[in-house]
């Protein structure tokens, strides 16, 4: 069995990946989608006003997620950035161009321990300070949550500009309770779903439940760019974020933004490059993003799901019959929608142990990539939604020849 058809990335000396492990950013994410790239090409033909698509997008997104008003960001991380920092300065100017300064000015986020993770270095530079609450009481199974919702409704203040919360199908408290709470003190929710699609009905699913800002990746399941992301909220928190994103080195007298994205009638002059301004997306980005979300809120889930459950099947089937390898079906517990192929090595019957073989899949050419979270459990994954059928075999193999070459 071969590996794969040539890649560019082969004519260029460079080792290609095959995508066992799922939409991993650091191995491209996934592979966009054709409507996505026709329309990028079309749009590199065309110079267009940014602030006028970001408009269009706007409208969009709002119409998809049942927010009102959207904006396209480069990456989840961005979404989290501006989003944060809208919440931070709203429509004052000064404080927009004293970003991430915030001496004096309010700029606590509050966020339950347990939803902390490295993504949350993007509230951060937004120079927020989190204050998080909470402790870990759940894992020790006496039955007490991880941060009730006191702790939640204590730690918010005058400094408090709002509420972080990451959505993953085991956070706790639920968002409908955190968002009460926050609401009556006026305070916003920004909720971190980057990688909850599918299904694609969690794209409205956090707004109903009353968030004011949801960021999204657009380069995993909407498989449009890889560098870009969708921000759903407010449609006041969404025009801080324009004012803070787009290009503002303008004369004021022929400043001219679309009124229903900035609001200039609203301001005392032209606002200064924001903090957002290290974070442009490009045309051909924009309406990659806008034709690849189109085909995803229109894509059957279940059609999808079942796909790539029988590629799971099939995964696990094929390594079942390895020596050495205990290997059964799961959740991805990523979202609630993806069946994962969770695979054992007995270290003592297999040829080579656990780290080693992920480390090595992963220095072969094509890179074979697996999902190694739990190597320290002797365990790794390999997701199905990545790869191509014509893949499975040649993944199957190459785990066989290091467990059991004989």
């Amino acid at each position: 069995m071969t590996a794969s058809r040539e890649t560019i990335y082969d004519e260029l000396g460079v080792p290609s990946v095959i995508n066992a492990t799922g939409t991993k950013t650091r191995i491209g994410g996934t592979l966009i989608r054709e409507e996505a790239l026709e329309a990028m090409n079309r749009a590199a033909e065309a110079f267009v006003r940014l602030s006028d698509l970001q408009a269009a997008a706007s409208e969009r997104i709002a119409e998809v997620t049942g927010a009102e008003a959207g904006y396209v960001t480069n990456g989840a991380s961005s979404a989290l950035v501006l989003g944060t920092a809208a919440c931070i300065a709203g429509d004052d100017l000064e404080v927009m161009a004293r970003l991430p300064d915030t001496d004096g000015i309010p700029s606590e986020v509050v966020m339950p321990r347990t939803h902390r993770n490295g993504y949350d270095h993007a509230i951060r530079v937004a120079g927020a300070e989190i204050v998080d609450v909470g402790g870990n009481d759940h894992h020790l199974g006496t039955g007490s949550e991880n941060t009730e919702p006191w702790e939640l409704e204590a730690a918010i203040t005058e400094e408090t500009v709002a509420v972080a919360y990451m959505e993953k199908p085991f956070t706790r408290p639920p968002l409908s309770a955190v968002v009460e709470i926050a609401h009556a003190h006026d305070v916003p929710v920004i909720v971190d779903a980057a990688a909850e699609l599918p299904p694609t009905e969690n794209l409205s699913r956090f707004v109903e439940q009353g968030a004011d800002l949801v960021a999204f990746s657009g380069g995993k399941a909407i498989r449009g760019p890889q560098s870009s992301g969708i921000l759903a909220g407010r449609e006041e928190l969404i025009r801080s974020v324009a004012r803070q994103h787009l290009d503002m080195h303008a004369s004021e007298p022929v400043y001219d933004p679309p009124e229903s994205l900035v609001a200039i009638d609203e301001l005392p002059g032209v606002p200064r490059q924001g903090l957002g301004r290290s974070m442009k997306i490009g045309k051909e980005e924009l309406v990659g993003l806008i034709a690849a979300l189109d085909a995803f809120a229109e894509q059957d889930d279940e059609a999808v799901l079942a796909e790539w459950h029988d590629r799971a099947e099939r995964i696990a089937a094929a390594l079942e019959t390895v020596d050495g390898l205990e290997v059964e079906l799961a959740n991805a517990g990523k979202t609630d929608a993806v069946s994962t192929v969770v695979v054992g090595v007995d270290e003592e019957r297999s040829a080579i142990d656990t780290v080693e073989l992920v480390s090595n899949l992963r220095r072969e050419s094509p890179r074979v990539f697996v999902g190694a979270d739990d190597v320290h459990r002797s365990c790794f994954t390999i997701n199905p939604r990545c790869l191509l059928d014509e893949q499975v075999e040649y993944v199957v193999e190459r785990i066989a020849a290091h467990v059991d070459p004989e």
